[in-house]
């Protein structure tokens, strides 16, 4: 299937709402306003000169980035795929365009940004009793309880010999 990439740049027209799908996938809706601008030489002055308003899906980490990061009015710059939707209002057929992004960012032309990279968090024992406290760790593979470290023993790096 061929799909068409496009970039554009404009301004989030509101703010981006987070929801998740039912299969516990994360997706986030905005929309975004870009207007064209030329200069007229005739009257000696800058004219808006069109729209495009589009409605852009995140999904996954990027649907949760773009909630964390962004607010309506922000100048931004999205790429993704995009694709019309057709419908009926009206017993009219209408058409509207829609973008599924794979990148979005602030417009570093309009004001500066300061990145934090998203780390992966380590997975946490996350069992839970029927009232919903946590349990327990596992026991070791010989069956004894986890046990803390003593005070002051510090990790053995792998692969290193301990001196008895």
């Amino acid at each position: 299937m061929y799909e068409t990439l496009i970039t554009v740049v404009g301004n989030l027209v509101d703010d981006p709402k987070l929801r998740s799908t039912e299969g516990g996938v994360e997706v986030t809706g905005f929309r975004i306003a870009s207007t064209a601008r030329r200069y007229d030489r005739a009257s000696d002055k800058w004219v808006d000169y069109g729209q495009l308003f589009l409605s852009v899906s995140c999904w996954r980490a990027l649907a949760v980035n773009v909630v964390a990061s962004l607010r309506k009015g922000d100048p931004v710059v999205v790429s993704g795929r995009l694709f019309t939707r057709q419908y009926e209002r009206d017993g009219q057929l209408r058409s509207s365009y829609e973008m599924d992004a794979i990148a979005v960012g602030p417009d570093l032309a309009k004001g500066t940004a300061s990145f934090q990279r998203s780390r992966a968090v380590p997975p946490t024992h996350t069992e839970t009793d029927e009232q919903g406290l946590p349990e327990p760790p596992p026991a070791d593979p010989a069956g004894e309880p986890a046990a803390p470290a003593p005070a002051g023993s510090a990790p053995v790096p792998a692969g290193s010999a301990v001196a008895a």
